[in-house]
């Protein structure tokens, strides 16, 4: 069961909400084993304004940013060695709405000129476990909002009110897991490989619906893309980072 393997928790907070374009500001990664808890934060100074608006999720401001903040080159270095090992091991990642993050962190490691999570992997970043889309492939008709707050209160886990602070995002992200895979013992016999195939499914379908939305109001569809978790295209996030 891919449950009982070591799992790190990821999270970003950065400076707006497109991954391709905006900035990292803090990271944290919790990696949990059977020897126990491991929790890692970067602040980073992202090289570039922290807008206000950004500033007002996070707390993190410019000035604190390069005052407090380590050179980017080197938090992003320092993440993606944390993350490849435990990716080409074959143990999962685990996010909520991934594809925001891991979009992210591969536009910023190639902006900067270090090699991205797929380059070192040799081809896909997998395996990666997103909550969100999870919950979407098992309960897909569900109404109401899921940002990650609202499966929080769905699946009763108990988190700290501090939701847009990288840490406390993943703390709440792996609860949930734990808590969905008591609602659905299925999904942690599932192989590894067949969970991403959901998620990719449930990530497709999605899209597709917000295509027929915006149409069926005259809208413009969105760029439907088929990958998964990093992007190649743009496309506008809901907001649920």
């Amino acid at each position: 069961m891919w449950t009982t393997l070591p799992i790190i928790g990821f999270d970003t907070e950065t400076t707006g909400v497109d991954p391709a374009e905006d900035r990292l500001v803090t990271c944290s990664l919790v990696r949990l084993t059977s020897d126990g808890v491991e929790r890692m934060y970067w602040l980073a100074d992202p090289g570039v304004e922290i807008p206000e608006r950004a500033t007002a999720v996070h707390g993190i401001s410019t000035e604190y940013a390069r005052t407090k903040g380590r050179p980017i080159t080197e938090v992003l270095a320092e993440i993606s060695h944390v993350l490849v090992p435990h990716l080409a091991a074959g143990y999962p990642a685990v996010a909520f709405n991934a594809s925001y993050d891991f979009t992210l962190l591969e536009s910023e490691l190639e902006r900067h000129g270090l090699p991205t999570l797929a380059q070192q992997l040799g081809g896909k970043v997998f395996p990666v476990v997103d909550p969100y889309l999870l919950d979407r492939s098992v309960d897909q008709y569900r109404r109401g909002k899921r940002h990650l707050e609202h499966l929080c209160t769905h699946y009763g886990v108990t988190v700290a009110d501090d939701f847009h602070n990288a840490e406390a995002d993943v703390v709440a992200t792996l609860r949930l897991l734990g808590a969905m895979m008591r609602r659905y013992p299925q999904l942690a016999s599932t192989p590894l490989q067949e969970i991403v195939q959901k998620q990719e499914i449930a990530d497709r379908e999605f899209v597709a619906f917000l295509n027929r939305r915006a149409i069926a109001k005259g809208r413009p569809a969105r760029e439907t893309m088929d990958s998964w978790p990093v992007r190649t295209a743009k496309r506008t996030q809901e907001a649920m980072h």
